[in-house]
């Protein structure tokens, strides 16, 4: 009996003097993955506690959430998804915002393809025939998705490429379409093809951010977020969090 109380008494002790950091569960868009994987392995080493990331679309993960998925943090590639939660009752307030992307024309090695900023070769390409696919993210769930229709309608190549596009359900997936070569080109994010794997795979062309509406990224502390989730989320909007978002193509959400 005593043997048994002193082990409480330790347990208990030591609960104290060390205690267990709850796991902080972020759901964010998948532009955000090369950037945030490293900002929680900084937290994580620096003893803030284990940070489980989950990527997707921003509108599905926004719909997840609304749905009672159990989230504590929330990174849009957009705007309306955080605002959109925030309306349902999920967050406190509308978050704030961490960044802005950008919108690259993305060509694999071997692509009949030229990289440039006007898409005057891909206009090109789609008269000739050299161009068979182009990967995009869906619109209906993917804020990139959004920002890639509105380019191309722009350049005004939408009514011409429709019937060729293959679609992401996120943007990850469609950056993987365009440098595995199931499409001869791909509009995605900028931060996916800095990344080392798709500047071996290929190479890109920023777009003009006036061809389409600015990819202004929100997050929000969820209703279920717990003191560790926010200062994860606090952490976020630290200068070393922001270096780093910039050091993967994004812009300052200021």
């Amino acid at each position: 009996m005593r043997a048994g109380l002193r082990r409480l008494i330790v347990a208990f002790v030591l609960s104290i003097a060390f205690p267990v950091h709850a796991e902080i569960t972020v759901a964010a868009a998948a532009s955000t993955q090369p950037a945030l994987e490293e900002i929680a392995a900084m937290f994580e080493k620096n003893g803030g506690g284990r940070v489980r990331l989950v990527f997707g679309a921003s509108a599905n993960l926004a719909r997840q959430i609304m749905q009672g998925a159990p989230f504590d943090i929330f990174l849009a590639a957009d705007e309306q998804s955080v605002i959109e939660v925030h309306k349902s009752g999920h967050a406190a307030d509308e978050g704030t915002l961490y960044s802005a992307g950008r919108l690259v024309l993305f060509v694999p090695k071997g692509s009949p393809i030229k990289a440039d900023s006007q898409l005057a070769d891909l206009a090109r390409a789609v008269d000739d025939g050299r161009l068979r696919k182009l990967a995009i993210a869906n619109p209906e769930h993917a804020p990139y998705g959004s920002a890639a229709v509105a380019a191309l309608k722009h350049a005004g190549l939408w009514e011409k490429v429709q019937k060729k596009l293959v679609m992401g359900e996120n943007i990850s997936q469609a950056a993987q379409y365009a440098a595995n070569g199931a499409a001869q080109a791909g509009l995605i994010a900028l931060s996916l093809a800095m990344q080392p794997n798709f500047r071996r795979a290929g190479s890109y062309a920023v777009l003009p951010d006036a061809w389409h509406p600015p990819l202004r990224q929100r997050m929000v502390l969820l209703e279920r977020g717990g003191d560790q989730a926010r200062r994860f989320y606090t952490y976020l909007q630290q200068p070393a969090a922001r270096t780093i978002f910039e050091k993967h193509g994004f812009l300052s959400g200021d």
